[in-house]
């Protein structure tokens, strides 16, 4: 298309605003709240810090309830300091992905689907995700002398839960909140 001629005119929207490619779409009658009618870019130098915390890591969020009017994620980065591990955590009701950016972090867990628990450490390299459960008490450690590890997080929670505890134990998972 050259600058003189015009764009084609967009499909009319059939009644209730909805589309062959959304039709189960429809809008409010009232006015969309402002952060939910635009898309957000947060820049990597923007991340806020004013986030739930472990020692031995620094998180920063990213999405947000508070940064972009997310609702049902949060999302952000986490920092660990090489020769650092962190306290024993979980994450509550919130399922958590993790991208590897830089580094080769540590995640330590128990497992005890045979009976005993058994620490289980799952080593990482750049480009590799892990997943990790509801309610799963875990660590990060940053086994590295040098290196600082850098991964994404990505939660199922509009923010960051984060439950700190005094050792790496199983959760009995009939005492789970549901």
């Amino acid at each position: 298309m050259t600058s003189h001629e015009t764009p084609p005119a967009a499909a009319p929207r059939p009644e209730g605003g909805r589309d062959a490619f959304h039709p189960d779409l429809t809008r409010s009658a009232g006015p969309v709240e402002p952060l939910r009618a635009r898309l957000h870019h947060i820049r990597a130098d923007a991340l806020d810090d004013g986030t739930a915390q472990t020692e031995g890591m620094r998180r920063f969020a990213a999405i947000s309830g508070a940064t972009v009017g997310s609702e049902r994620i949060w999302m952000g980065q986490t920092h660990v300091s090489p020769r650092t591990t962190s306290s024993n955590h979980h994450h509550g009701a919130s399922e958590t992905a993790i991208h590897v950016v830089a580094g080769n972090p540590e995640f330590v867990f128990l497992d005890d689907s045979s009976g005993a628990p058994e620490e289980i450490r799952i080593r990482t390299a750049p480009g590799d995700y892990v997943f990790v459960p509801p309610f799963v008490p875990h660590r990060e450690e940053n086994p590295s002398p040098d290196s600082e590890a850098v991964v994404v997080i990505a939660r199922s929670t509009q923010e960051a839960i984060v439950v700190n505890l005094p050792e790496l134990y199983v959760l009995d998972t009939e005492q789970q909140p549901e």
